[in-house]
């Protein structure tokens, strides 16, 4: 039961407000709530203020409380102005206070305090570092801006008393400290969240993403030493700049286990081994290492079974001989997981040769891809057939020829004409709704080893967060190596927090 405020328009464009007592009841057909209106108090400027008094007096005597009214106490304050407070009584400032209160409890429950404070306690440093990272941390929750922005602009906006004098210069201080002992930060913070929320390690979700810069030229180590990462490179978000790879770990819940940042032009595949390396020294046991194709590679699988013991890897269907010879041939029916999911299992070889796939199936993406396909043909077909003259030399064919929607679906017959390959669409038609993983482990199920590498989509979600919806990593505006590097880990130690908050919560944040 609460006050109902409705409001109506008249001829003349003035707005009269009605007060009213209802409750909502849900309808009995669309289960929707719809308000039940208990009775009309009538218009808001010809209410009876003291009927409305004495009602909260009745109500809270049934319920044994005090009710009290401000105009009674004190005469003097009988006006009231329109934001509900005394007329003499002026705002002078607001500060936001909820975001930033519960960034630090979380800080602090998840170990980030204690840890930076034993590492300046131990440099016998007596600036507050451990507060300048946790502002630079909250900020990017709440309001991400520059660093210059953080300390000129965002920190007197909100109540963080702890943080009050601090300078722009422990800001890139704080920034190196944590460039110094980040391994130590990170390795401390995982396993104390780990314990506190009983987290499950056994599997380690794995990807990397670009973060560009906008510049013209790379760096060059020639030309300064301190800058070397921001390199040209296959860029994941469609820009040609000179750009780092940022590679992320995290657990199936979505929180990270670890971070690094790489040169721009690392590819996916060389970044395993650095991974591999840093991983093992934390002994997090038989984790099973979960990531897409571009990691997979002969170097990298034996990398991972001598570090990480298991792995579930995806496998590039069209460019590996025997999934296309043997696994997409496989008879047998599929076990059905979910309305978009179903697998089976593929052995290819014997003994040490021997290599367990899992072929997947999505029916609806195959009916959307296959679609898709029929479209491009069509549209193909007209564009064919509205030009009579078809050799492969002329203008309107070598734009389709170097389009990337039809050049895959065309060919160049032996007299220099150009056709729709048949043969083409058949093949294409082999892989619609379809993906193909490889793992080393005997003992995981079907449906674990289907669904576990569906679950990679978690770290979508993170990079998402990280680049584009709360955290907004980029721009960045540094260049030396070692302060780009710190920037993200900042950024990472801000989703750690976010992922707990909505753990807990269950809400996003």
């Amino acid at each position: 039961m609460y006050l109902r405020t409705t409001k109506r328009t008249n001829k003349d464009g003035s707005t009269v407000v009605y007060y009213q007592l209802a409750h909502n009841e849900r309808h009995p057909k669309t289960r929707k709530p719809v308000a039940k209106v208990i009775h009309n108090f009538g218009r808001a400027d010809q209410l009876n203020r003291d009927e409305l008094v004495r009602l909260c007096r009745s109500i809270a005597r049934v319920c044994g409380l005090i009710i009290t009214d401000p105009l009674e106490s004190n005469p003097e304050t009988s006006q009231i102005n329109n934001t509900g407070l005394p007329a003499d009584l002026k705002i002078k400032k607001t500060l936001s206070l909820g975001c930033p209160l519960i960034i630090e409890s979380l800080w602090e429950s998840l170990g980030f305090k204690k840890v930076i404070e034993d590492i300046t306690r131990a440099k016998k440093l007596k600036i507050p570092y451990e507060r300048v990272l946790l502002a630079m941390t909250a900020n990017r929750l709440c309001e991400p801006d520059s660093k210059l922005g953080v300390w000129d602009r965002w920190l007197s906006k909100v109540y963080m008393p702890s943080c009050n004098g601090l300078k722009l210069k422990h800001m890139y201080d704080a920034m190196d400290l944590l460039h110094e002992h980040v391994s130590e930060i990170e390795e401390h913070v995982f396993f104390h969240v780990a314990n506190l929320f009983n987290l499950k390690v056994d599997i380690i979700f794995y990807d990397t993403t670009t973060a560009s810069f906008h510049i013209d030229q790379e760096d060059d180590q020639e030309v300064n030493e301190n800058a070397t990462l921001r390199k040209f490179g296959h860029a994941k978000e469609g820009m040609w700049a000179p750009q780092v790879v940022v590679a992320l770990a995290v657990t199936s819940d979505g929180i990270p286990v670890r971070s690094w940042v790489l040169p721009g032009n690392t590819s996916d595949v060389a970044t395993v081994k650095q991974v591999r390396d840093d991983l093992r020294g934390w002994r997090l046991g038989r984790a099973m290492f979960v990531a897409d194709s571009g990691m997979n590679s002969v170097e990298n699988r034996d990398e991972l079974a001598r570090a990480c013991g298991k792995y579930l890897l995806a496998c590039r269907m069209s460019s590996v001989g025997e999934i296309k010879r043997t696994v997409l041939s496989k008879r047998g029916r599929y076990k059905v997981f979910q309305d978009n999911l179903q697998a089976k299992e593929v052995i290819v070889g014997d003994g040490e040769r021997r290599t367990r796939y899992i072929l997947c199936f999505n029916p609806k993406e195959a009916k959307r891809q296959r679609k898709h396909r029929e479209e491009i043909i069509t549209l193909l077909d007209e564009k064919l057939k509205s030009h009579p003259n078809q050799l492969a030399s002329a203008q309107w064919a070598i734009e389709l020829l170097a389009s990337r929607r039809f050049k895959r679906y065309l060919r160049v017959t032996k007299a220099g004409k150009i056709c729709i390959d048949k043969k083409a669409i058949k093949e294409a038609a082999r892989y619609d709704g379809k993906w193909v993983i490889e793992t080393n482990d005997d003992t995981i199920s079907l449906e674990d080893a289907a669904l576990g590498y569906k679950s990679l989509m978690v770290i979508e979600r993170c990079f998402r967060s990280l680049k584009r919806t709360q955290i907004k990593m980029m721009p960045m505006y540094h260049w030396v190596s070692r302060r780009i590097e710190a920037h993200v880990k900042i950024c990472v130690m801000a989703l750690m927090i976010e992922r707990i908050a909505e753990l807990e919560c269950k809400l996003p944040w």
